[in-house]
């Protein structure tokens, strides 16, 4: 046979979790054709000796909604060796959308998962339903990807702007469900539905899935029982989990896999993580799935008070954060509202629906980028360490330097995932599905889709905590059969030729930089990958050591029940 490619002498790690082996792998039309001692001629041949080859990465938590519709290759999660990625989570996509309320639907997106507006508001928005969205989407893609139905955005479009005020009505519902069957049957991946608390519009109002019943998020989810096909992910999951079982129900009553945000560890609550597993365990030896997701990523992010997540929800603070830099200015130096911030968020004399810190959150921010000479001191040192050196309340200390060097002091805060011995067992513990890398999400804050090159480099090789051949498992074949993705995430005649080639000597995530390539002029947070020498989507070389070859080989990944009646 004539393959259209052909890798040799590779070390294939095939996705199963089995032990790796010596081989060629062959590809034709998009598929894998043939594995073994391989000889045939071949359009494009190439020498993968010394290195891993895998299946491709499944980047399964996204946000790239918005950027792909002027990013076919949704950088730079591909860089990082992920063949497909999967966005519309946590209830928020950009379709449904009704004429004339774009700009409100990319809000939520916007302010949730710090995706700067002036970059949204160029977005040519020339859909409406999910199924058109779909369309636009596969007529140019570098990458293959899956989305997900938000209930946020299907909410807005059935209830308009009462989505954020009241229950639903009967009749509501029952449009939200025609919706929700109207993209499933057009092939979308799922549903997203969340429960997280702390997450707003840019007024300081929760977003529209957030006033959603419980029945209702049971009635969408029964569009997914009906047509026999699907997932559901939840934002926010683990608590509703921990409280009454939210996450486990739903999957019981629609026999649909539900994962849901997220199993970690952090400084807040100790030991919640250990609790955590304890009731997954229960809920998988009953024959639940539901299951959460955890990351390799340690959450930190550095920022400056002109542009701050920290301090969202907080009834006080989450206006000032909206304000002219000037206006931030005036209020951080006036000594009432001081008091009113010192009440909010250090002395929690008022009841907050904020989750972006920790009770003691000045022991877990540092000054990392001081700006005047005098202030150098302080880098490297905690918000609490300098209050006491100084004598002052935290707030005082913190809003003192924050005015004196006009919001431009870098901080970093780190609370979650910062415990290696509990990441250890996180990250090895079966019953929870790795990745969350939110890409396309938080741009100026941190990259997160190179979890992917973190867990090979720093967990496999340095670390030692899981063998290469289970990593390679967790980051294709586990998410490929969460996500109902069955002809991907295994490395098998057949199969779709996603395939990644890397260095297990080498790959890693690099030093963060700072890129300016988006659209109105805006800037992000790029994390490099090394040690991936090849990106390959549905049998075409997509990128080469890191550049793109200039093909546009990835497609709209669709649910079972589309591909068995088209």
């Amino acid at each position: 046979m004539a393959y259209d490619l052909l890798i040799k002498n590779g070390l294939i790690v095939d996705g199963s979790g089995m032990p790796s082996f010596r081989g060629d792998i062959a590809a034709k039309d998009g598929r894998i054709v043939e594995i073994g001692k391989l000889s045939g001629p071949a359009v494009q041949t190439i020498d993968a000796a010394g290195c891993a080859v895998a299946p491709g990465f499944i980047d399964n938590h996204c946000h790239y909604d918005a950027q792909v519709t002027w990013d076919p290759l949704c950088t730079f999660s591909p860089e990082h060796g992920a063949t497909t990625v999967i966005f519309g989570n946590c209830s928020l996509s950009l379709a449904p959308v009704r004429r004339g309320s774009e700009e409100r639907l990319a809000e939520f997106l916007s302010y949730v998962e710090a995706i700067p507006m002036e970059v949204l508001k160029t977005i040519e928005f020339d859909w409406e339903t999910v199924p058109q969205y779909m369309d636009r989407l596969d007529k140019h893609l570098g990458i293959n990807v899956g989305n997900l139905i938000g209930h946020s955005a299907v909410r807005f479009y059935a209830m308009g702007e009462n989505c954020q005020k009241r229950a639903a009505t009967a009749d509501e519902i029952a449009s939200m469900k025609g919706v929700v069957r109207n993209g499933i049957e057009a092939g979308a991946l799922g549903l997203s539905v969340s429960r997280e608390k702390g997450h707003f519009d840019p007024q300081g109002v929760q977003i529209p899935a957030l006033w959603a019943s419980e029945e209702e998020i049971f009635a969408l989810g029964d569009v997914l029982r009906e047509l026999g096909t699907g997932m559901i992910q939840a934002g926010g999951g683990r608590d509703a989990e921990m409280q009454n079982g939210l996450m486990a129900r739903l999957a019981q009553a629609t026999g649909r896999t539900v994962v849901y945000n997220s199993l970690s560890q952090t400084v807040r609550q100790p030991d919640k993580w250990k609790e955590h597993i304890a009731r997954v365990d229960e809920t998988a030896r009953a024959g639940v799935r539901a299951y959460p997701m955890c990351s390799p990523n340690r959450i930190t992010q550095n920022f400056t008070m002109k542009n701050c997540q920290v301090f969202r929800g907080l009834p006080t603070w989450h206006p000032i954060l909206l304000m002219s830099d000037a206006e931030k200015l005036k209020a951080y130096s006036d000594p009432a509202i001081r008091e009113k911030l010192h009440d909010e968020a250090v002395s929690r004399k008022v009841a907050i629906n904020a989750v972006g810190f920790s009770r003691t959150w000045w022991d877990y921010m540092w000054v990392h980028s001081p700006v005047l000479p005098q202030n150098q001191w302080m880098q490297f040192k905690t918000i609490g360490q300098i209050a006491g050196a100084q004598g002052k309340r935290v707030i005082d200390a913190f809003l003192d330097l924050v005015v004196e060097e006009k919001l431009e002091t870098g901080f970093l805060q780190a609370e979650n995932n910062v415990d290696d011995a509990a990441m250890a067992q996180i990250l090895t513990y079966p019953n929870a599905v790795i990745g969350l890398s939110d890409g396309g999400a938080h741009v100026q804050f941190h990259g997160g889709y190179g979890y992917i090159t973190k867990l090979l480099g720093e967990w496999v090789r340095e670390k030692g905590v899981m063998s290469l051949e289970q990593a390679v498992r967790r980051l294709t074949f586990d998410s490929a059969s969460t996500f109902g993705l069955y002809d991907r995430g295994l490395l098998r005649p057949g199969l779709a030729a996603d395939i990644v080639i890397f260095d297990p000597q080498t790959v890693k995530c690099g030093p963060e930089t700072v890129v300016h390539d988006f659209p109105a002029g805006g800037w992000r947070i790029k994390e490099p990958a090394e040690g991936i020498i090849a990106t390959i989507v549905n049998g075409e070389v997509l990128l080469d050591n890191g550049r793109h070859t200039g093909a546009l080989p990835g497609r709209v990944l669709r649910n079972t029940h589309y591909r068995a009646n088209h």
